[in-house]
């Protein structure tokens, strides 16, 4: 059997995730083999493995800590809301259907079977398993056959962690409030508690974690300071949506409600003079430099949300003139229209933003693979990431085809004559070639608008570099020279960062003996 440590928080956005891939990277320097686990996710950024299924970002990025291929078995259950009261459900990396919360409440017990089973896969290649709760095991309402915070710390005979932030706050109350809310036994696994995003002089906290340890008879294993730290994270609640600040090349990226894979700009963000503002109204769009409609989860309703406050309109306007680049569910907004036959989302018909000439079928069936090849040669703002080798995955409900593109016929006339050439990502006549598509932007006489269904297309060699230079270039202004970087490596680096904070402010020797007094035979 596998060792495991259990990585709870008195709320979300407590720093779990981060916690678990830092404990991930530390026992992998130390030379286990170390994996992450969680057994319910909910989250719109999601990742397709090798083997074409969908699993949760986050323990993507500790399996990348860890050193080890991300696989399904580490996240069995994702849960990717569509609307404020229910989700797409997620098992095994398949989509087994759309649920209200009431009715997931009422069946997620019959899931525990598949924890299992994916739980048992994983430990069979581990030393050590580093398991993520959600959200609060004090949330009463939610406790009966709860399988993601103690229910599962019990099912597989687990020490805790309890993490609290004390960035927001009333620390020392998330924590008692915690531990007093859970049954005796539960807290009985509670091992050790864990204050996070501290800032200041540790000494002044000093008196606090006394009277902490004496109320709750839990001792403080670390108290964890604020990390400046560039790892990609997957809640709604991350920071990276209030950065305002415009830099000398302004990437603005819409921010839809349904917003999903946000991280596929992360590269973007590395870059010293470059600025990714996530946007929500005309008066914050401002003038940017590029313009990205990234992955939606409801992509009719957030193209609806688009037309309605006025965005849709002025995205349109600007793409004369500035790069437009959509991705996924963006690149589905672009074309002339959605449509929904099989009630995938809303049902029906919807226009679309009519600045590509291709139309959607939103289908029941999910395409999920992992892509990779070379970019064709492309017209406009992004001739110059023509050839580049890229990598990615795919995961969009739907098929894209060509549209007429005016009312004459005569660009669809001239598309479809090479249409075996230049298929566009999402097509499956002829041979797919394309997966980053440049079309001559209707109603505008430049080509400024792409689309791709490919997530993570920038992060590969030096496209993002690419693309930053050229629109400085056509902007007239100059860029810090050396900003082309392995964002592989760059990972890497931070990964080991995580470690080294961790090492210093978490009491390790408390942790490894938490280990050693798990799951004892």
């Amino acid at each position: 059997m596998a060792k495991i440590i259990m990585v709870q928080g008195t709320m979300s956005n407590a720093g779990k995730s981060l916690l678990v891939a830092g404990l991930c990277r530390i026992f992998k320097q130390d030379g286990y083999r170390v994996a992450p686990f969680k057994s319910q996710n909910m989250a719109l950024n999601s990742y397709i493995t090798a083997e074409g299924l969908e699993m949760g970002r986050a323990q993507v990025i500790q399996a990348e800590a860890a050193g080890i291929e991300p696989k399904v078995c580490m996240n069995p259950i994702l849960l990717k809301p569509t609307d404020h009261t229910g989700s797409q459900v997620i098992v095994g990396g398949e989509v087994i259907g759309n649920m209200s919360a009431k009715d997931y409440f009422s069946y997620k017990k019959e899931l525990i079977p598949y924890i299992k089973e994916a739980f048992n896969e994983l430990e069979k290649s581990a030393d050590i398993i580093v398991i993520e709760g959600a959200g609060s095991p004090a949330e009463i309402n939610l406790k009966e056959n709860d399988l993601v915070n103690m229910g599962l710390a019990c099912m597989l005979d687990a020490p805790v962690l309890l993490v609290g932030d004390i960035d927001r706050g009333g620390v020392f109350a998330q924590l008692l409030g915690t531990l007093m809310l859970l049954e005796d036994d539960e807290r009985d696994r509670v091992k050790g508690l864990v204050i996070n995003k501290f800032r200041g002089d540790k000494s002044i906290l000093d008196p606090g974690i006394t009277m902490l340890e004496e109320k709750g008879k839990v001792p403080v294993t670390g108290v964890i300071p604020y990390m400046d730290l560039s790892i990609e994270d997957e809640d709604s609640l991350t920071e990276r949506f209030d950065h305002k600040e415009r830099g000398v090349i302004d990437i603005a990226v819409i921010r839809y409600p349904r917003i999903s894979n946000f991280t596929d700009f992360n590269v973007f963000e590395l870059m010293s003079e470059v600025s990714v503002r996530y946007v929500t109204s005309i008066s914050e769009l401002g003038h940017p430099d590029i313009i990205i409609l990234p992955g939606s989860k409801n992509t009719m309703g957030d193209l609806k949300w688009m037309r309605s406050n006025g965005l849709e309109t002025a995205v349109k306007k600007m793409s004369s003139r500035v790069p437009v680049i959509g991705i996924c569910g963006g690149y589905q907004m672009l074309g002339c229209e959605i449509s929904d036959p099989d009630g995938v989302e809303a049902g029906g018909k919807l226009r679309g933003m009519e600045l590509l000439p291709v139309t959607t079928i939103l289908q029941k069936e999910k395409t999920r693979r992992q892509v990779q090849g070379s970019l064709p040669v492309l017209e406009g703002a992004l001739n110059c990431i023509s050839g580049c080798e890229y990598k990615g995955y795919e995961i969009h409900m739907g098929v894209t085809e060509y549209c007429v593109a005016d009312a004459s016929g005569s660009k669809a006339d001239e598309l479809n004559e090479d249409v075996t050439r230049t298929a566009p990502l999402g097509i499956d006549a002829g041979v797919r070639q394309t997966y980053f598509e440049a079309l001559p932007v209707i109603c505008s006489d430049g080509i400024n608008v792409y689309g791709s269904y490919v997530h993570g297309i920038f992060d590969e060699g030096d496209i993002a570099d690419r693309i930053v230079r050229a629109v400085a270039s056509a902007k007239g202004v100059t860029v810090e020279e050396g900003q082309h970087l392995s964002y592989r490596s760059f990972k890497e680096k931070e990964y080991d960062k995580l470690a080294d904070i961790l090492r210093l402010h978490l009491n390790m020797e408390e942790v490894y003996g938490m280990l050693r007094e798990a799951r004892v035979e």
